[in-house]
């Protein structure tokens, strides 16, 4: 594996560094002004993202996660996606690669008929709309899809959908015009033939947004929300591939989007180490810099040792995705998904602990960010279910040698 980077990837890594510099950072404060003057309870658009989707465009830099699109592949991408963790809140929806928007343009890609793909695609990839995902339901332990009770079921031309789901990510926002619904279509059929999935419009009578769920206190402009599916009736043709794909789907689905987390979480953590060694340099404890104290040196190494050590196995699993696709690269997909959330937050909680009582403030962007990773802990699957995908991999391998 060659560890350098492609000149394209250099190339693109060298124009958001530059978009990130010159219009992200700066627009952090005015993105934080906004919604404070508002309060966080107010989900409306903040006018200073449309101005950086504006300039992410014509800078080239837009739709990069899709290798047709942004013809990078899913190595060249995981670079340039770290570099969009370091403000998570703002370059990936400027330059239309955030969650759940990509998976969900992924999604339709793959599995979309021309007509869904026309309706909702199309606006999408043009940043016009946005989306949401409604997977997770409050009443089951959602990690394991056989256990989902939203019901689709056929009923001549149409399906009518009963349910709950909460942590829909986007639906907060007015943006946000179309759910993808994972529910059950067939509840005696084979395990993995059981559900399907079926694209619901935000106005679909029968659909309500029932509350928006705060995450460690916080609320994201785009929210993370609380649904309620009440008879809810769609055309038939508003299924994705076809009845009972629907746990085929979610494995194409978040393969992906799982790494797309994991880049970003190790732009976090780069940014919570920067932070970590200029609040060593800055400030002086019993009479000397904290840079020149033993203890605080070993959270800055350990800190540059462990991102390094996951980037390494995120770089792997893009190669791996980009010879063999996700399928091929499961067991690392799994493995990176515990790994890279849980790096970024030992060193956000380090980077806290050296800025003291600053680092649990709004002062900083440190305690929003360890909020975003220890979530993702839970997001797209939970550590436990992931370490059980390597766990098993790993007794069915084959030794060398057992003497």
């Amino acid at each position: 594996m060659d560890f350098a980077l492609s000149a394209r990837a250099e190339d693109v890594c060298g124009r958001m560094w530059d978009f990130m510099r010159e219009h992200v950072f700066p627009a952090e404060p005015v993105y934080d002004q906004w919604r404070a003057a508002r309060g966080h309870d107010d989900h409306t658009h903040p006018p200073v993202l449309e101005e950086l989707k504006a300039e992410a465009r014509r800078r080239g830099l837009w739709n990069l996660f899709s290798p047709e699109l942004g013809e990078l592949t899913n190595l060249e991408y995981a670079s340039v996606a770290e570099i969009m963790g370091w403000s998570p809140t703002l370059a990936p929806e400027a330059t239309n690669c955030g969650a759940p928007d990509t998976g969900n343009m992924e999604t339709l890609m793959l599995f979309g008929t021309p007509e869904q793909k026309q309706r909702w695609l199309e606006p999408l990839l043009a940043g016009e709309i946005r989306s949401g995902f409604a997977m997770t339901e409050p009443d089951v332990a959602s990690s394991d899809a056989r256990n989902i009770q939203t019901s689709i079921v056929r009923d001549g031309d149409e399906y009518v959908v009963n349910g709950r789901k909460w942590w829909t990510s986007g639906a907060a926002d007015e943006r946000c015009q179309v759910f993808i619904v994972m529910g059950k279509t067939d509840p005696e059929g084979a395990a993995h033939r059981q559900q399907s999935m079926i694209l619901v419009p935000r106005d679909n009578p029968g659909l309500e947004i029932v509350r928006h769920l705060p995450v460690f206190g916080y609320q994201d402009q785009h929210g993370h929300s609380e649904l309620v599916f009440t008879d809810v009736r769609v055309p038939a043709s508003n299924v994705l591939a076809g009845e009972g794909d629907g746990f085929m789907i979610a494995q194409a689905r978040l393969g992906p989007g799982r790494i797309h987390h994991c880049m970003r979480a190790l732009g976090m953590a780069e940014r919570a180490l920067a932070l970590m060694v200029e609040r060593s340099r800055a400030r002086v404890a019993f009479g000397r810099p904290l840079a020149e104290q033993g203890t605080i040196r070993e959270l800055i190494a350990l800190s540059r040792l462990e991102i390094d050590q996951a980037r390494l196995l995120v770089l792997k699993t893009a190669d791996l995705i980009d010879r063999f696709g996700a399928k091929g690269a499961r067991t690392e997909i799994a493995g990176i998904k515990v790994v890279a959330p849980r790096v970024a937050c030992e060193v956000i909680d380090r980077a806290i602990q050296v800025h003291g009582g600053a680092g649990v403030s709004d002062d900083t962007v440190l305690a929003r960010f360890y909020a975003a990773a220890r979530t993702l802990r839970i997001a797209d699957g939970p550590d436990a279910v992931h370490l059980r995908s390597v766990a098993r991999e790993e007794l069915a391998r084959e030794r060398p040698y057992t003497g």
